[in-house]
């Protein structure tokens, strides 16, 4: 019996003996058997501290101002001397101040039916009226609840839109389109330090412009350059509108060449210059666009009715 127990006693020693060699010590476990890393998390900054700060804003700003390829705040300022003659929409009230409110409103039914940012403004022939009513609309619509309005002289063979802002004409559209310059070297915004009354420099400081440059007779090639396309893609993230003016499209393919990139065209004739065979045609050239509808331009006003315009609307 005695024998028995010991051989047992020795059985469980050696057992207890294998077993300590067999499990590794607590200081000896591999590596991978450790207590896991820590994982570094980035801090993520939580909703309520955005922008609670002027810098936090001023950073917000400045991303939005530099996102998308373009970066509004390296586009340079310059003195604009704008005609109020050319520009009669930069008034408070008056005749067509009223009319091109109509114009704006038409518009925005359009945008109702189908989402519309880019209008390419043109007509069938030249002397119709277009770089006006190109300009007055922008002007009208940046009155707007001061909306962003890009304007772009889209007549690279008889750019006259700068001379309505007063603004320089170079470097203009046929200087991007042809990759000489930069959007941003294109673009240009109202001086800050102008002597303006304070109803047209707060207009006027939500116009940014690009003139038309000098294409001269590689306007139609230059048209139909990508780069216009990419140049409204690139634009329509900082703007709420952006009007084109371009050449008649009887006479040149240009502004049709335009039209393709644009969301709608709006067509102008001249009261009692434009014939109706034209304005057929000029429609016709644009079939392939969404022709938002024509401008009757230059309507003698009836005295009749002039008093109305003075009547004391609400500003916008």
């Amino acid at each position: 019996m005695s024998r028995i127990y010991e051989a047992l006693q020795k059985a469980e020693s050696e057992r207890k003996v294998e077993r300590t060699e067999r499990e590794p010590r607590p200081e000896e476990r591999p590596e991978t058997e450790h207590a896991p890393a820590s994982v570094v998390v980035e801090y993520e900054r939580p909703l309520s501290q955005v922008s609670d700060s002027a810098d936090d804003l001023r950073v917000e700003e400045d991303r939005f101002e530099t996102s998308g390829g373009l970066n509004l705040r390296a586009v340079k300022r310059c003195a604009w001397t704008p005609s109020i003659q050319r520009l009669p929409s930069l008034l408070e009230r008056g005749p067509a101040v009223e009319q091109f409110r109509s114009l704006r409103s038409r518009v925005f039914e359009a945008r109702d039916i189908k989402p519309i940012k880019s209008i390419l403004v043109s007509s069938g022939l030249p002397q119709e009226g277009k770089s006006f009513v190109s300009a007055n609309l922008a002007v009208s619509l940046a009155r707007h609840k001061n909306s962003k309005v890009l304007l772009i002289d889209g007549d690279m063979r008889r750019y006259t839109l700068h001379e309505l802002l007063g603004a320089e004409s170079h470097p203009g559209l046929a200087d991007y389109l042809s990759g000489k310059a930069s959007l941003e070297d294109v673009m240009q915004r109202p001086s800050e330090n102008t002597n303006f009354p304070d109803i047209e420099r707060q207009v006027l400081s939500n116009l940014t412009f690009i003139p038309g440059g000098n294409g001269g007779d590689k306007a139609a090639d230059l048209s139909g350059n990508s780069r216009f396309a990419d140049l409204l893609r690139i634009a329509a993230p900082h703007f709420d509108w952006i009007i084109v003016d371009s050449s008649p499209v009887i006479p040149v393919s240009d502004g049709v060449n335009l039209a393709r990139s644009c969301d709608g065209v709006l067509l102008v004739a001249r009261s009692g210059v434009t014939k109706y065979t034209v304005a057929q045609r000029a429609a016709a050239e644009l079939r392939a666009a969404n022709v938002l509808g024509f401008v009757l331009n230059a309507v003698h006003e009836d005295l009749g009715a002039g008093s109305y315009y003075n009547y004391n609307a609400d500003k916008e």
